[in-house]
């Protein structure tokens, strides 16, 4: 099985923050699953932190080295992931969410989240 963990928890699995819930823990400890992190969080991270350096406790080349070191594989940000975009119902507003959510979908993958709302794109979404 692959999963795609959105920005918040790669942050907070490398960053020993003790924000992961129990069940986040158990699955991203399972040697039985790939991750991987997209290269939209990277830039998620490179933004968001610029905006609320409080929020964001890694800067982007420490994240994807820490993704990296962790065992993730980077996915890149496709053509056609940008364009399925389009397609997806208006459920979350915030660009970054919605092209993990694309990418997740076209890729065959779950998406592991935090955020509530994204579990409304379908059963690949999984929250923990």
């Amino acid at each position: 099985m692959k999963c795609l963990v959105d920005t918040h928890l790669a942050i907070w699995s490398v960053a020993d923050s003790g924000k992961l819930s129990k069940k986040a823990t158990a699955i991203l400890r399972d040697d039985r699953i790939r991750f991987y992190f997209s290269a939209a969080s990277i830039w998620e991270i490179a933004i968001k932190r610029a905006k609320h350096p409080e929020e964001i406790p890694i800067g982007a080349d420490e994240a994807r080295n820490l993704f990296l070191e962790a065992g993730y594989r980077e996915l890149p940000v496709t053509s056609y992931h940008a364009a399925s975009v389009e397609s997806l119902p208006a459920i979350h507003a915030d660009p970054f969410d919605r092209i993990l959510v694309a990418q997740a979908k076209i890729e065959g993958m779950r998406l592991l989240t935090h955020d509530h709302i994204l579990p409304g794109y379908g059963d690949f979404v999984v929250e923990v």
